[in-house]
């Protein structure tokens, strides 16, 4: 850790602000401090974006007031903590599910014999699997100071789930080593769950990517935000058919817009375009999933 260099002076002053110098230092890369570091380690930023939102607004017309959720409270810091500090891309593709939704097809039958549905979300979560073993950074996380990359030989998908009560990401974990029909199951027993605040603390966090699935809602794109510690999200708009040249004509295709958002510290924009064409590319060929 870097030692700080720094008078009697400002020594007492980061003592009675309650910041340690040498941390202070080592986040700002050089030995020597002035007073100005330590006042301006010691400001809230909160403090000075303050005046934009104490404005008395029924002095423009009634309001009436709601208490924001505690749950709401929490994806709130993490989505500021993420926009603070996460310099982050997004990239945009779209894959054809013409395959997948002749498979769903073809086992529907089958599967709700077993009182599950299979959902295109559970083929999501299976191609991300694999693409996680074939591009290992996407399954890793900065350590607090950017120094050491923490690469996870895990694979556990964060299922971003909109509730009455705020978000909440519970976990599929291993999901590696599951086929479609267990991870579609697993994915409406936690979503239901979460919906019903019953989920248990071990299933949530930890996870090695997150989906935010907006399909069933609408729209065509969106920029998901990451969820840190993570590197990556993967976004989901809504299916649509288009007209997709099939070698000797036109055909329509149900295709998928797909949005990653990453953090761009450890991915590069090549390896981003490299990993959703390779996870466009493991939907359209169903089949490589279960190799």
């Amino acid at each position: 850790m870097t030692k700080a260099i720094a008078s009697p002076a400002i020594r007492a002053l980061a003592a009675r602000k309650g910041i340690d110098l040498d941390e202070l230092a080592q986040r700002l890369g050089r030995e020597t401090l002035a007073r100005e570091d330590i006042e301006n380690a010691a400001r809230n930023p909160a403090d000075d974006l303050a005046s934009h939102w104490n404005v008395d607004h029924s002095a423009y017309g009634r309001v009436t007031e709601e208490p924001v959720t505690r749950m709401s409270l929490v994806a709130a810091r993490r989505l500021v903590a993420s926009q603070v500090t996460i310099p982050a891309a997004t990239h945009h593709d779209t894959a054809d599910f013409s395959a997948v939704e002749a498979f769903r097809e073809s086992v529907k039958s089958e599967v709700k014999l077993r009182g599950i549905k299979l959902t295109a979300l559970a083929f999501h979560v299976a191609a991300l699997s694999k693409c996680l073993q074939s591009f290992p950074k996407f399954n890793s996380s900065l350590s607090a100071d950017g120094r050491t990359l923490v690469l996870k030989h895990y694979c556990h998908v964060g299922i971003a789930v909109d509730t009455t009560h705020g978000l909440v990401v519970p976990v599929i974990r291993n999901a590696d080593r599951k086929g479609f029909v267990d991870i579609a199951g697993e994915i409406t027993d936690l979503a239901s769950r979460a919906q019903q605040r019953k989920m248990r603390p071990d299933e949530t966090g930890g996870a090695s990517i997150t989906i935010s699935n907006l399909g069933g809602i609408g729209g065509t794109a969106f920029a998901p935000i990451v969820n840190p510690p993570e590197v990556a999200i993967l976004g989901i708009s809504c299916m649509k058919m288009q007209p997709i040249w099939k070698g000797t004509s036109f055909q329509p295709a149900p295709m998928v817009p797909l949005h990653l958002s990453y953090d761009h510290r450890v991915v590069n924009g090549a390896d981003a375009a490299r990993f959703l064409a390779h996870h466009a590319k493991l939907l359209s060929e169903p089949r490589r999933l279960l190799l």
